[in-house]
């Protein structure tokens, strides 16, 4: 059976093909899902750790029942998708006598959504599609990939979350659409050139793992619908709600606490829906109440003072350039497609109208169009994507006096690659063994932000304009070295030669040869797995 998982930062949703009425249906899944009202099939993605040592969690709405989520609790955990893959400044707790990361969490997390829709499904996963976001590392990329190994899924694949949308509206007509995504941590911006679908044939979409075997080569496919550009940022709604709970605290005198955070999560929710919102707090150590009130134009000028209008505005500034550097002016998107719980604030409906003709705009499918659009790769639908990351090899800058990168493939080109990008290089002393080269993937600088721990949360901060993240692939013992050289090398002439490209899971792969003995060393040699 077929299904769909749209893996958020604050809520996760399922999605199954059923093949009788040949319709996407959300799941609601027991213990996982809220379960009740207009949003039932949502899960949030929450995690209580009862035993690290023997990886026994809770899951999903469970954790919000049983109140896990309203007190000071180290074994609880939010937001853990944003430090999936990333080196995080601070320290991570130490529970049941072992140092708990976020990428444990979230595997964690996914394994119990898996075990617990089969047990209750009944059904095996011979078909499983996962989104990521626009703004994800080949690190995040590897990592799924990494336990997809351990589910039981015939066929993995992978989308970007904005091309899913775009794909999740059910539009049948050709035209341009462009995909604002606002989630819970990260905004995603997608340019979409959408062909006739209605005479869409059969495709395979991005293989990631068929069988017990990885992908490694581009599927055979049709192109059916091709991102002409793309944006991300990791600015969400969880950002919002730090900085509410920080504006309520500091008014009050207190410090922020767990059941501060989701106390002005529920301000936010309520000034979605009326000007005026109000919670209690209690605190269980002075034994006082405060009153938390807060009001829409508070909460515009918060976002205001954050930069967060000024910082979307960016990114769509950026997708839309991307558009017409291919000829596709704004005048020419026939649609706005509108995603994420954050989109439901009414400052960022307007922001939406201040640049789009209201009749343009689509926003009735706030959480399910993600994970419904991904399941749309089983009926014909295929991708043509870009890189939003480029790719570089570091150097040694000798006027700056510290490390460099040279970019070798750019962001924006399209993939899998046709033809690889190929470098030459030689040997820098005497008798030298080997050829090392550290490769990196270079992020955006288009709003550069970083994620660190603050006690028990994580918070986000933005980088100074003239630096961006640069995640390297493989920079460890044993994988720098690329090439051994024998006979030993000696400056003055080429002696490797190294091809670069990037495959249909937008994974980069390297081929190096010897030119002295005109001879292959490593071939097609995914980056992060070179050893």
């Amino acid at each position: 059976m077929p299904y769909a998982i749209d893996f958020g930062t604050t809520n996760s949703i399922i999605a199954r093909w059923n093949p009788a009425t040949q319709q996407a249906d959300l799941l609601n899944v027991a213990g996982l899902s809220q379960g009740k009202g207009a949003n039932a099939s949502l899960i949030p993605s929450l995690v209580q750790v009862e035993d690290a040592s023997q990886q026994k969690i809770w899951a999903g709405q469970t954790v919000l029942d049983r109140g896990w989520n309203s007190s000071n609790n180290q074994r609880f955990f939010r937001n853990f998708k944003r430090g999936i893959g990333v080196e995080i400044p601070g320290f991570l707790p130490e529970l049941d006598g072992q140092i708990v990361t976020f990428d444990q969490v979230g595997a964690w997390f996914l394994t119990e959504l898996l075990q617990t829709l089969q047990a209750t499904e009944g059904n095996s996963l011979d078909r499983l599609i996962l989104t990521v976001p626009v703004d994800s590392f080949e690190t995040y990329r590897r990592w799924l990939s990494l336990h997809c190994q351990a589910w039981s899924a015939e066929q993995i694949q992978l989308l970007d979350e904005p091309t899913a949308v775009a794909l999740g509206y059910d539009r049948a007509e050709a035209g341009v659409v462009l995909v604002m995504d606002f989630g819970g941590g990260t905004v995603d911006f997608a340019l979409v050139q959408l062909p006739d679908l209605s005479s869409a044939s059969k495709s395979q979409g991005f293989l990631l793992k068929w069988g017990d075997r990885l992908m490694g080569k581009p599927t055979e496919k049709k192109t059916l619908a091709r991102v002409l550009g793309k944006a991300g940022l990791i600015l969400g709604g969880s950002d919002i709600d730090q900085w509410l709970a920080a504006d309520l605290t500091q008014a009050q005198g207190l410090t922020p606490t767990a059941l501060t955070h989701r106390l002005a999560e529920r301000l936010k929710i309520q000034l979605s829906q009326s000007d005026h919102g109000s919670e209690v707090y209690f605190d269980d150590r002075s034994l006082e109440s405060y009153d938390f009130s807060y009001s829409r134009a508070q909460l515009n000028t918060l976002l205001g003072q954050h930069q967060f209008f000024e910082r979307l505005e960016t990114a769509l500034d950026h997708v839309l350039r991307q558009g017409e550097s291919q000829g596709i002016e704004k005048t020419q998107i026939e649609a706005v497609l509108v995603v994420g719980g954050t989109s439901q604030i009414p400052a960022v409906q307007d922001w939406i109208h201040r640049f789009f003709d209201p009749t343009k705009i689509f926003a009735d499918r706030p959480f399910e169009a993600i994970a419904l659009g991904a399941l749309k790769l089983l009926q014909g639908q295929g991708v043509q994507d870009i890189l939003y990351h480029g790719y570089g090899v570091r150097y040694w800058n000798r006027r700056q006096n510290c490390h460099g990168w040279h970019p070798i493939i750019p962001g924006g080109q399209a993939y899998p690659m046709a033809e690889p990008v190929e470098i030459t290089l030689g040997a820098s002393l005497d008798n030298q063994p080997n050829i090392e080269l550290i490769i990196g993937e270079l992020g955006s600088t288009l709003g550069a932000t970083e994620v660190y721990l603050d006690g028990d949360r994580l918070m986000t901060r933005t980088l100074t304009s003239d630096k961006f993240i640069v995640h390297p692939l493989n920079d460890r013992a044993g994988a720098r070295s690329i090439a051994k050289l024998d006979p030993l090398g000696a400056p003055g002439n080429d002696r490797i030669r190294v091809q670069f490209w990037v495959d249909s899971e937008r994974f980069l792969r390297v081929t190096v040869i010897d030119l002295l003995l005109d001879k292959i060393l490593m071939k097609n040699q995914r980056v992060v797995q070179l050893s």
